[in-house]
């Protein structure tokens, strides 16, 4: 079907979906501040949502085998655990099936299961988290669940973000393979 200025009205639709995204809420980011041990989802001109979060007991670092929390700027490479249930073990970014039991508490049991969802983080900064000896995707470096949901705030994991499981669910929803995510002090 064309309209008067003899254009495929499919070609009009289309332009009005792709201006519609430029000129509404742009692509959105993650930005995680470990001072604040808090993830933003952020558009261009807004904070979409707000997550208590914990990173590494061990500080921050890039060196491989310190279980630190990477800087920088960083890519979700892959998903894991779409429609998986609340609490559900990962080993291997495998659902083991086994549900967890969480804790409420302010307490450590002293594993890091990874629960729930889980988002690989993949470093774009050459020489500081991509690289042989630094790389985030050679880590392991996720955003994940935790059974551990008392320590959400403190810095509590080993070396990935840890995020309450309902949290790291609807980030889960929200975000695609190829979003940014800048991790910073």
């Amino acid at each position: 079907m064309f309209n008067k200025f003899n254009i495929p009205l499919y070609l009009l639709l289309f332009n009005v979906i792709l201006l519609s995204d430029v000129y509404g809420q742009s692509i959105s980011e993650i930005d995680i501040n470990l001072s604040l041990q808090e993830l933003y989802l952020t558009s261009e001109h807004d904070t979409l949502m707000t997550f208590p979060i914990s990173s590494s007991k061990y500080g921050i670092g890039n060196t491989a085998n310190s279980n630190k929390t990477p800087l920088g700027k960083h890519q979700i490479h892959s998903k894991f655990g779409e429609n998986a249930e609340l609490g559900a073990i990962f080993k291997g970014r495998i659902n083991t099936g086994e549900i967890v039991e969480i804790i409420l508490e302010e307490r450590s049991k002293g594993n890091d299961f990874v629960t729930s969802r889980i988002m690989w983080l993949e470093g774009l900064d050459e020489g500081l988290n991509r690289g042989a000896g630094i790389d985030s995707y050679s880590r392991y470096i996720y955003i994940h669940g935790t059974d551990e949901e008392g320590l959400i705030g403190q810095k509590a994991s080993h070396g990935c973000i840890r995020m309450k499981n309902a949290d790291v669910i609807e980030l889960f929803e929200h975000v695609e393979v190829g979003t940014i995510v800048n991790i910073h002090e």
